[in-house]
């Protein structure tokens, strides 16, 4: 269930690929066949493993965590993004991204978070995305704007301080005129 977006290949993680990104970059380079650019990822082998964890819990969590961009033109993995999980009970997913910063202000995040837009609302049971950000504008609330994201909610979070929910719904696409979606 990859897709391609005009410089990106994201692929979903299964649990073989998060085994040996968790090894090393050395193991995740030979089973991709790719580059790997250095500080690939700052949420780290710790949010890796936890996919893993949850892919191994059940089959229904398929394609709903990590996903890796692979860049084209240079064939190198750049960063993951993905889910928190399967859709609940509502048709909500979260998503959550990241570049490398060697590749920021390119537009990828922007081209890797439609691409992970289009994965969720290829799911009939998903009616909404939501992504949370630290509660200022800054790159990550730039790309959830071009991405058609409206700012819901704040929130007092006791580590993390304010935080802003974002939420893209299916219906409000389809009104756009997004009829792929």
């Amino acid at each position: 269930m990859s897709i391609e977006t005009k410089n990106l290949k994201i692929i979903p993680c299964d649990t073989e690929i998060l085994k040996l990104a968790i090894r090393g970059n050395e193991f995740i380079a030979e089973k991709l066949n790719v580059s790997v650019q250095e500080n690939w990822t700052e949420f780290g082998v710790v949010a890796l493993q936890y996919s893993l964890d949850k892919l191994l819990e059940s089959d229904e969590e398929k394609y709903w965590w990590t996903y890796f961009p692979i860049h084209k033109q240079d064939n190198k993995l750049i960063g993951s993004g993905g889910y928190k999980g399967k859709p609940d009970t509502d048709g909500t997913v979260e998503l959550g991204y990241e570049i490398a910063p060697a590749y920021r202000n390119r537009g990828l995040a922007t081209e890797m978070t439609k691409g992970l837009i289009e994965i969720a609302f290829n799911d009939e049971k998903v009616k909404s995305i939501i992504a949370h950000t630290l509660g200022q504008e800054n790159a990550s609330t730039k790309v959830l704007q071009k991405c058609g994201f409206k700012k819901v909610h704040e929130i007092n979070d006791p580590d993390d301080g304010l935080i802003w929910r974002w939420e893209l719904k299916r219906q409000e696409l389809k009104r756009a005129g997004n009829a792929n979606i």
